[in-house]
């Protein structure tokens, strides 16, 4: 089911860049995206609220009166939810936050001369805008995995947007609803795609403008994203899902499979891609797919998926070479699965998430692990980490010098200035000894 790439014994003729080339993409096009993305942003910038509501109509088919959702309903979904359900938003909420308390860094304070001291203070953004995607699968869980860093950061102020579901009587997935009332956040919008990007970054006379934008979306929502950033702070232009599996002979062809097709059920464009040194494994692999996928609820999108450009297995030499292929890739999600997981995965640069051996599915991460699902995609594993506490906060530098640090460091100064013909800098210094 998934095509070959054969790499094996190749992957040192190649440089980084050529390998990422080689590797299986899916097609994100955000430039092309923001062609159609402009004119809802600049209708919303111009008329506010009643631009928010005439773009839900046209594209989610449901005429809103308010774009703000009641109160009451926000505890009604609470209150209907099922026990057992309840029990998993909680044990969701409550590891995440354990481990999301976990990255807070104090205040530091550094005397980098005698009088002289320069302070670092985290403090956290005033407010912020958390989207929830409501696609093909609406994303209860990424409520938690937006909502719960922020409030660690200490942010006072947390509006939520999630599309209008006709089938709910034009507010959002209940199950949003429902996160949102267990985390306390009363501020949701029945708002979906780029509409919700701009409500946030412009404002209405509805929903007051944020500082930051965070959550995962479709192409458009990450072209929005692109079109705001600067006007206020994005998370990252999150694209569709990614899974990667480094594997060797030992792994089970059935765990492989299971996890492959659990991240290509997001959706027709998710990638899923197998790195591995045993051409064996990879058949067995095929085979456990070909036996499995007819039988999934989304057999289509995950045959769609899994059979696509942007999913396939790459086929290399040894762990070496899987390594480095795995590092060109960047995957969103990647399993290790091989003899000795925990030593491929501490030579792993590039990857949102790793999950070790046969018991830490990607699964287990994009509900319970206590870990953040809010992850880059296409490569940006790169550069750009997950969605964390510190997405939420800005670290400040507060500098204190007496009179005589600044004396010992005067000429200093002056010299620095006076090098980048910028004499005022250095008068700003010898004002202050001057009798």
């Amino acid at each position: 089911m998934l095509r070959r790439i054969e790499l094996a014994n190749r992957v040192s003729t190649h440089t980084t860049r050529q390998l990422s080339e080689l590797m299986p993409r899916a097609e994100v096009d955000v430039q092309s995206a923001l062609k159609s993305v402009h004119p809802i942003l600049q209708a919303i910038q111009a008329r506010g609220t009643t631009a928010v509501i005439d773009t839900v109509e046209h594209f989610d088919r449901v005429k809103l009166e308010t774009t703000r959702v009641p109160t009451s309903d926000i505890k009604e979904a609470v209150q209907h939810l099922d026990a057992d359900l309840r029990r998993a938003y909680q044990t969701s909420i409550d590891r995440a936050r354990i481990a999301h308390e976990a990255q807070t860094v104090p205040n530091k304070r550094t005397d980098v001369a005698p009088g002289g001291v320069v302070s670092e203070r985290y403090v956290p953004v005033r407010r912020v805008g958390l989207y929830a995607p409501g696609g093909l699968a609406p994303l209860a869980s990424s409520v938690i995995m937006n909502a719960v860093p922020a409030q660690v950061a200490g942010v006072d102020s947390i509006a939520l947007a999630s599309p209008a579901q006709k089938a709910n009587g034009g507010l959002p997935d209940s199950g949003v609803l429902a996160v949102a009332g267990l985390l306390g956040i009363d501020e949701v919008y029945a708002v979906g795609g780029p509409a919700a990007i701009g409500m946030f970054a412009y404002g209405t006379d509805e929903c007051e403008p944020v500082d930051v934008v965070s959550g995962p979306g479709n192409v458009y929502v990450a072209a929005a994203k692109r079109a705001v950033r600067g006007l206020v702070g994005i998370d990252a232009e999150a694209g569709t899902t990614e899974i990667a599996i480094v594997a060797d002979r030992t792994a089970d062809p059935a765990h492989v499979a299971v996890d492959l097709i659990s991240q290509a059920e997001h959706d027709p464009s998710a990638a899923a891609v197998l790195i591995t040194d045993s051409p064996s494994l990879a058949s067995a692999v095929d085979e456990e797919l070909a036996e499995r996928v007819p039988d999934t609820r989304h057999s289509e999108r995950i045959h769609t998926a899994l059979t696509g450009p942007q999913s396939a297995a790459v086929l290399v030499a040894d762990m070496e070479e899987a390594i480095t292929v795995a590092d060109a890739y960047a995957a969103e999600h990647l399993e290790i699965h091989t003899v000795d997981p925990h030593q491929v995965a501490d030579d792993i640069h590039n990857a949102g998430a790793i999950f070790i051996g046969p018991y830490s599915p990607v699964s287990l991460g994009d509900y319970c692990a206590g870990s953040n699902h809010v992850l880059p995609t296409g490569g940006c594993a790169r550069h750009t980490g997950g969605l964390s506490v510190h997405t939420f906060q800005r670290a400040i530098h507060v500098v204190d010098y007496t009179a005589e640090a600044l004396r010992d460091v005067a000429s200093d100064v002056i010299t620095f200035a006076n090098s980048e013909d910028l004499p005022a800098h250095g008068q700003a210094i010898a004002e202050r000894f001057q009798k």
